[in-house]
C-alpha cells in the first residue's frame, strides 16, 4: 500500500469508523440498559397486579373485603414508589447518554482537527 493509501486509509479510521464504532458501542449499551429497566418495571407492575387479582379472589367475606382493600392501598402507594423510582433511573441513564455522547463528540472534533493537520 502506498503512503498515499494509508493516510487516507488512517484519516478514515480515525474521521468516521472509530467514531461510528464508539457512539454503536455507546447507543447499545444505553439502549440494552433502558430495555433492562423497562423490563423489570413491567415485571413488577404485573406481579403486583397479579398478586392484586389473587387477592380479590379470596375475598369470601366482609373481613376480607376489607383486607383487600387496606392491601390495595398499600399497592397503589408502592406502584407510585415503584414508578418515580423508574422514572428516575430512565432519565439518569438518558442523561448518562447525553453526557457520553457529548465527550464522544469533543473527542472526535479533537481527533478529526489532529488528523487533518
Amino acid at each position: 500500500m502506498s503512503k498515499t493509501q494509508e493516510k487516507t486509509t488512517q484519516q478514515l479510521e480515525t474521521l468516521f469508523f472509530a467514531p461510528a464504532r464508539a457512539y454503536g458501542s455507546l447507543s447499545l449499551e444505553y439502549y440494552e440498559k433502558l430495555l433492562s429497566a423497562q423490563y423489570d418495571a413491567f415485571r413488577s407492575y404485573s406481579d403486583l397486579s397479579l398478586a392484586q387479582a389473587r387477592a380479590w379472589l379470596d375475598v369470601k367475606d366482609s373481613e376480607g373485603l376489607k383486607q383487600v382493600v387496606e392491601s390495595q392501598q398499600k399497592v397503589v402507594k408502592e406502584f407510585g414508589e415503584r414508578l418515580q423510582g423508574d422514572t428516575k433511573k430512565v432519565v439518569d441513564l438518558s442523561q448518562e447518554f447525553l453526557q457520553k455522547g457529548q465527550q464522544l463528540a469533543e473527542q472526535n472534533v479533537k481527533s478529526a482537527s489532529a488528523a487533518t493537520k
